[in-house]
């Protein structure tokens, strides 16, 4: 069964071309020209990935990249005309797995959208990683804490999996960003902040993850000092 998209864009012509693309390359699409529709039909249509474009009437991409994670996990790459960094890194910030910034290729779109769901599929091994309660399951796409399931996001899911890997290594940006997007983007490094800061939000305790000051992060294992 093809892989689901759901496109949510209030320019036509973009919602087009990038359909076209995208079926061509053997997924179903959906697509929504403003952000409430675009909450209903992700309700609706349960899409396996989503497309969001950053401004939009009546519901913009950050408001429904916001109602989509209180409830959904469902991956999201978010469309922005918008330059500055910090402008990008809110979406980030809020829940969203990648961004492209307009204009882009549609070739440069599917790519991406194959990256993210690859991540998701379970084409990855089979692993299951263990660090003293804590277990990350890339079989099932599972975190948990003792009992406590832990909800992450495909890129946050990719960063736990690689920093939980070497207990105590530190890893640059752009070795953590690599694992996440399958390579390593130079205007995202600092994007790595924003999923670094969800990560910890979520995980409780947060230092599990220790920022190593102009170097990068590592995950911390009490196992180490040892």
């Amino acid at each position: 069964m093809p892989k689901k998209i759901l496109l949510v864009d209030d320019e036509p012509e973009i919602l087009e071309i990038c359909r076209d693309y995208l079926k061509a390359s053997g997924f179903d699409v959906v697509t929504a020209r403003d952000g409430a529709q675009g909450l209903s039909a992700a309700r609706r249509e349960k899409p396996d990935l989503l497309v969001l474009d950053l401004m939009m009437p009546e519901m913009d991409g950050l408001d429904l990249c916001r109602a989509i994670r209180r409830d959904s996990n469902v991956p999201i790459i978010m469309l922005t005309a918008r330059v500055e960094e910090s402008d990008k890194l809110v979406g980030l910030e809020i829940g969203a797995d990648d961004y492209i910034t307009k204009p882009f290729s549609p070739r440069e779109l599917v790519a991406r959208v194959k990256v993210v769901l690859r991540r998701v599929s379970g084409d990855l091994t089979a692993e299951m990683i263990r660090v003293e309660n804590i277990s990350l399951d890339r079989a099932h796409y599972e975190v948990q804490i003792g009992r406590r399931a832990v909800q992450l996001t495909p890129t946050e899911f990719e960063i736990m999996a690689t920093l939980m890997s070497q207990p105590g290594r530190i890893f640059s940006r752009t070795q953590l960003l690599n694992a996440a997007h399958g390579v390593a983007f130079e205007s995202y490094e600092r994007a790595i902040d924003s999923h670094i800061r969800n990560l910890r939000h979520k995980l409780e305790p947060d230092e599990l993850i220790v920022t190593v000051h102009g170097v990068g992060y590592k995950f911390h294992a009490d196992s180490e000092a040892a």
